[in-house]
This record gives structure tokens, C-alpha cells and sequence, in this order.
């Protein structure tokens, strides 16, 4: 009988933790961490019905890869910190060899993080190109209280953190479009930066796009000299919105005739796609109270709800 408990014990020690509800990012990733959570509880009672150990041993091992995987965690080295404003920080992580990470456009990749025993996980976009190679790299904002800013603030160069995925994406295909608007509000724009940098990429692919990034200042406007490049070409337009800035004066004489004090409003909105040069697809991405407002402005100004994706 003892040697009963103790194997009993042993079995409880393997059985998987269910997740808790900080541990979901509500990006609705498939698999979502309650769907692994799922799969691997099934797993385990196969294998304890079986009374064989070895059953578990799969799911141990998928981690060791370097590649990207969205069902189990993955390690990646940071080779690169930079600031870029007071809360918004450019992280590059290294790929093995020249292997890239082969995302689709705008799809995102899970991050897991453990603050004071609790694991949080949250979901980010990369903005380097999808083809990239043996690197890619993240945008991320640091909140005061959030918890996930708190472990990533402790990062520095040569630390190993944790990635899943990728998940979601925009199924972006060229020329499919006439125009493409993109609405941004602050890290937002990191799932625009892979699809516009793939159509000004490309010189078979004739798409418009306007881009409207909604920030609160001017010196919180991320990724200037690559937005500058970007609004070069001769399809690709750029606003910005800047709803704590007080007067256009103050801004770089480059920047005036570009920009917009206040917030992105209902007749702001029906301007910009007055300006379209052809009927606009819209892709929003920003907090889910700018993502609420976007699609309502939009739907005022006649464009239908199949002409528009949310990140």
C-alpha cells in the first residue's frame, strides 16, 4: 500500500497546472494556453491510466528547439535593447544560423513572463520584416503598474525569455485592396510596419496606403526615420494625430502639414477617407476603447464592417 501512495504522489507531482486567468492574453491565439492546457492534461491521463512515464516525455522535449512553436515555449536570446521614448523600448532577439521566423503579415507571438511566482503572458507583433534573418524584433510599451512591464524592464542584453506562436495575422495579398487606411494608436503600429514595408517591398504591388498614427506627443511618435523612409513612396501617405500636443508650430516644419492636434474624431475620420484615392480596407490596431471608437467612426462614415480588421 505505501508504494501505492508514493506513485500516487509522483503522478500528481507530473500533472499539468491549470492556467489561470492571467496567463491568457485574450488575443484569442489558437491554440489558446487553455487549449495546451487541455491537450496536456489528456496526455497525462493517458499515461497515468497506463501507469508509463515515458508517454510524457514528447512535450518535454519540443522545447529544447530553437524554433518558434505555438503550442510550447521556446527560448530566445536578447541580442539588443533600445530605448526609444520614455516608456517604449525596440527589443532584438536572436534566430539561430540565418533562420528567420517566417511569419504571415501583422500576426502575433506570445510572450510569458513570471512577476512576484505569478505567470502573466501577453501577446506583441514584431515589426521586423517577416523574412528577416536571424534576428526579429519587438515594440514594447512599459506600463507604470503592469505587471508584465515590470519583468520586462528587468531585461537587459544576453537574457533568455520565453516566446510562443505565431497567431492571428492579416491575410494580406497584394493589389487585392485599392487602398489600404491603417488607424494605429501607440504600439499599435507595430502589426502596419511588416505589411506596409512588404508592399513598398514590392514593385509589382500598387496598393495605397494611408497610415493615421494617433499618439499623445510628438516625442512619442515611434520609429521616425523608418516612417519618414516609408512616407517616401509614391503610394504611401502618413498622419499623425497627436491629442496632447497644443499647437503645430511647435512641431518640425516637415511634420506640420502632416499632422493633426487633438484626438482621431468622427469628422476627422470622414476627412482622411474623403483624402482616399480609392475606397479604403481599414486595419485598426490600438487599445480595445480606440479599437471601439475606430470601428463606430467608421460605420458613420459609411464603410461596412467587411472592409474593416481589427488586430
Amino acid at each position: 500500500l505505501q508504494t501505492m501512495s508514493g506513485n500516487e504522489d509522483d503522478w500528481l507531482a507530473l500533472k499539468p497546472q491549470e492556467p489561470s486567468p492571467s496567463q491568457c492574453c485574450g488575443s484569442g491565439c489558437k491554440p489558446c494556453i487553455y487549449d495546451v492546457y487541455e491537450k496536456e492534461l489528456a496526455q497525462w491521463e493517458r499515461a497515468k491510466a497506463k501507469q508509463d512515464k515515458s508517454l510524457l516525455v514528447e512535450k518535454k522535449e519540443q522545447g529544447d528547439n530553437s524554433e518558434l512553436n505555438p503550442d510550447t515555449f521556446t527560448a530566445f536570446n536578447i541580442s539588443s535593447v533600445e530605448q526609444l521614448t520614455e516608456d517604449t523600448y525596440q527589443y532584438k532577439f536572436e534566430l539561430p544560423g540565418n533562420s528567420s521566423l517566417r511569419l504571415s503579415l501583422g500576426q502575433h507571438i506570445v510572450l510569458r513572463g513570471v512577476v512576484n511566482g505569478l505567470e502573466v503572458q501577453r501577446a506583441y507583433t514584431p515589426i521586423s520584416p517577416g523574412n528577416a534573418e536571424g534576428y526579429f524584433e519587438v515594440l514594447m510599451k512599459c506600463y507604470e503598474a503592469g505587471l508584465m512591464s515590470q519583468y520586462i524592464k528587468t531585461w537587459k542584453k544576453g537574457d533568455v525569455v520565453f516566446w510562443r506562436g505565431p497567431f492571428g495575422g492579416f491575410p494580406y495579398q497584394p493589389n487585392k485592396h485599392g487602398e489600404l487606411l491603417m488607424l494605429a494608436s501607440g504600439t499599435g503600429l507595430a502589426p502596419m510596419l511588416p505589411i506596409l514595408q512588404s508592399i513598398t517591398d514590392d514593385e509589382e504591388d500598387e496598393t495605397f496606403v494611408t497610415l493615421v498614427g494617433c499618439f499623445r506627443t510628438f516625442d512619442k511618435i515611434y520609429l521616425k526615420p523608418l516612417l519618414q523612409d516609408l512616407a517616401r513612396y509614391w503610394n504611401v501617405r502618413i498622419f499623425y494625430v497627436l491629442s496632447q500636443e497644443t499647437s503645430l508650430e511647435k512641431l518640425p516644419w516637415s511634420y506640420q502639414e502632416n499632422t493633426y492636434i487633438g484626438r482621431l474624431s468622427e469628422d476627422l475620420m470622414k476627412t482622411i477617407i474623403n483624402s482616399c484615392r480609392r475606397k479604403p480596407f481599414v486595419l485598426i490596431c490600438g487599445s480595445s476603447a480606440f479599437n471601439e471608437d475606430m470601428s463606430r467612426y467608421l460605420k458613420a462614415a459609411g464603410i461596412e464592417e467587411n472592409s474593416c480588421f481589427v488586430f
